[in-house]
Protein backbone atom coordinates (compact mmCIF):
# COMPACT_ATOMS: atom_id res chain seq x y z
CA UNK A 1 0.00 0.00 0.00
CA UNK A 2 1.10 3.34 -1.13
CA UNK A 3 2.48 5.93 1.69
CA UNK A 4 -0.16 8.97 1.82
CA UNK A 5 -0.67 12.52 3.43
CA UNK A 6 -3.96 13.92 3.86
CA UNK A 7 -4.99 16.84 1.64
CA UNK A 8 -7.73 19.86 2.74
CA UNK A 9 -8.43 22.08 -0.31
CA UNK A 10 -10.78 24.94 0.98
CA UNK A 11 -12.01 28.21 -0.16
CA UNK A 12 -13.57 30.94 1.64
CA UNK A 13 -17.01 29.08 0.08
CA UNK A 14 -17.08 25.61 0.50
CA UNK A 15 -14.33 22.52 1.36
CA UNK A 16 -13.22 21.12 -2.51
CA UNK A 17 -11.32 18.36 -1.47
CA UNK A 18 -10.60 16.28 1.89
CA UNK A 19 -8.57 12.77 1.62
CA UNK A 20 -5.63 11.12 1.51
CA UNK A 21 -3.55 11.04 -1.75
CA UNK A 22 0.08 9.71 -2.23
CA UNK A 23 1.07 13.14 -4.04
CA UNK A 24 0.34 16.53 -4.91
CA UNK A 25 1.70 19.38 -7.67
CA UNK A 26 0.94 23.12 -7.06
CA UNK A 27 1.88 26.53 -8.32
CA UNK A 28 3.99 28.05 -5.39
CA UNK A 29 5.59 31.57 -5.34
CA UNK A 30 8.10 30.57 -6.01
CA UNK A 31 7.53 27.72 -8.88
CA UNK A 32 6.12 24.48 -9.37
CA UNK A 33 6.44 22.16 -5.88
CA UNK A 34 5.89 18.51 -5.79
CA UNK A 35 4.21 17.38 -2.00
CA UNK A 36 4.85 13.59 -1.30
CA UNK A 37 4.22 11.73 2.01
CA UNK A 38 7.24 12.90 4.68
CA UNK A 39 7.76 16.07 2.87
CA UNK A 40 9.52 19.17 5.37
CA UNK A 41 7.10 21.41 7.18
CA UNK A 42 6.24 24.16 4.50
CA UNK A 43 4.47 27.62 4.62
CA UNK A 44 3.87 29.20 1.03
CA UNK A 45 1.71 31.30 -1.05
CA UNK A 46 0.09 30.11 -4.29
CA UNK A 47 -0.21 31.71 -7.71
CA UNK A 48 -3.15 31.23 -9.78
CA UNK A 49 -2.97 27.78 -11.25
CA UNK A 50 -3.76 24.12 -10.29
CA UNK A 51 -3.21 21.63 -7.75
CA UNK A 52 -3.19 18.29 -9.18
CA UNK A 53 -3.65 15.01 -6.43
CA UNK A 54 -2.96 11.65 -6.96
CA UNK A 55 -5.35 9.44 -4.51
CA UNK A 56 -4.64 5.83 -3.27
CA UNK A 57 -6.10 3.90 -6.33
CA UNK A 58 -3.74 6.43 -8.74
CA UNK A 59 -6.58 8.50 -10.48
CA UNK A 60 -6.27 12.22 -10.57
CA UNK A 61 -8.21 15.03 -9.79
CA UNK A 62 -7.08 18.65 -10.78
CA UNK A 63 -8.88 21.53 -8.91
CA UNK A 64 -8.37 25.39 -10.36
CA UNK A 65 -7.02 27.71 -7.55
CA UNK A 66 -6.78 32.19 -7.70
CA UNK A 67 -3.86 32.21 -5.24
CA UNK A 68 -3.67 31.00 -1.66
CA UNK A 69 -1.50 29.23 0.86
CA UNK A 70 -0.22 25.84 1.63
CA UNK A 71 0.63 24.35 4.58
CA UNK A 72 2.71 21.11 4.63
CA UNK A 73 2.85 19.51 8.68
CA UNK A 74 4.08 15.85 8.67
CA UNK A 75 0.58 14.02 8.50
CA UNK A 76 -1.95 16.79 6.33
CA UNK A 77 -1.15 19.58 4.00
CA UNK A 78 -3.80 22.48 3.89
CA UNK A 79 -4.83 24.35 0.67
CA UNK A 80 -6.46 27.77 1.50
CA UNK A 81 -7.62 28.77 -1.32
CA UNK A 82 -8.71 32.50 -2.83
CA UNK A 83 -11.19 30.75 -5.10
CA UNK A 84 -11.01 27.01 -5.33
CA UNK A 85 -13.11 25.05 -8.16
CA UNK A 86 -13.06 21.71 -9.44
CA UNK A 87 -10.99 21.77 -12.95
CA UNK A 88 -14.15 20.10 -14.64
CA UNK A 89 -16.56 22.75 -13.36
CA UNK A 90 -14.02 25.79 -14.87
CA UNK A 91 -16.12 27.51 -17.64
CA UNK A 92 -14.18 27.71 -20.73
CA UNK A 93 -15.87 30.59 -22.59
CA UNK A 94 -15.91 32.79 -19.44
CA UNK A 95 -11.79 32.64 -19.21
CA UNK A 96 -11.38 33.40 -23.10
CA UNK A 97 -14.06 36.73 -21.99
CA UNK A 98 -12.13 37.31 -19.02
CA UNK A 99 -8.67 36.85 -20.41
CA UNK A 100 -9.91 39.08 -23.47
CA UNK A 101 -11.35 41.79 -21.40
CA UNK A 102 -8.25 42.66 -19.12
CA UNK A 103 -5.90 42.34 -22.52
CA UNK A 104 -8.46 45.27 -23.63
CA UNK A 105 -7.83 46.75 -20.57
CA UNK A 106 -3.89 46.79 -20.18
CA UNK A 107 -3.92 47.80 -23.66
CA UNK A 108 -5.73 51.09 -23.49
CA UNK A 109 -3.23 52.79 -21.87
CA UNK A 110 -6.29 55.11 -20.31
CA UNK A 111 -6.19 53.61 -16.83
CA UNK A 112 -4.86 54.26 -13.77
CA UNK A 113 -2.14 51.77 -12.08
CA UNK A 114 -4.46 50.48 -9.55
CA UNK A 115 -6.98 49.67 -12.80
CA UNK A 116 -4.05 48.09 -14.89
CA UNK A 117 -2.73 45.73 -11.60
CA UNK A 118 -6.75 44.73 -11.56
CA UNK A 119 -6.49 44.03 -14.83
CA UNK A 120 -3.32 41.74 -14.88
CA UNK A 121 -4.76 39.87 -11.67
CA UNK A 122 -7.81 39.12 -13.89
CA UNK A 123 -5.34 38.26 -16.72
CA UNK A 124 -3.56 35.64 -14.59
CA UNK A 125 -6.01 34.08 -12.78
CA UNK A 126 -7.77 33.92 -17.13
CA UNK A 127 -4.62 32.32 -18.58
CA UNK A 128 -4.38 29.60 -15.61
CA UNK A 129 -7.85 28.57 -15.42
CA UNK A 130 -7.31 28.04 -19.54
CA UNK A 131 -4.47 25.94 -18.79
CA UNK A 132 -6.05 23.72 -16.48
CA UNK A 133 -9.21 23.26 -18.88
CA UNK A 134 -6.44 22.16 -21.43
CA UNK A 135 -4.64 20.10 -19.47
CA UNK A 136 -7.62 18.53 -18.37
CA UNK A 137 -8.29 17.86 -21.90
CA UNK A 138 -4.92 15.79 -22.06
Amino acid sequence: MAMTVHLDVVSAEQSVFSGDVTTIQVTGSEGELGIHPGHAPLLTGLKPGMVRLVKQDGSEDIIYVAGGTLEVQPKTVTVLADVAIRGEELDEQAAEEAKREAQAQMASGTTSELDTHAAAVQLAEAIAQLRVIRQLRK
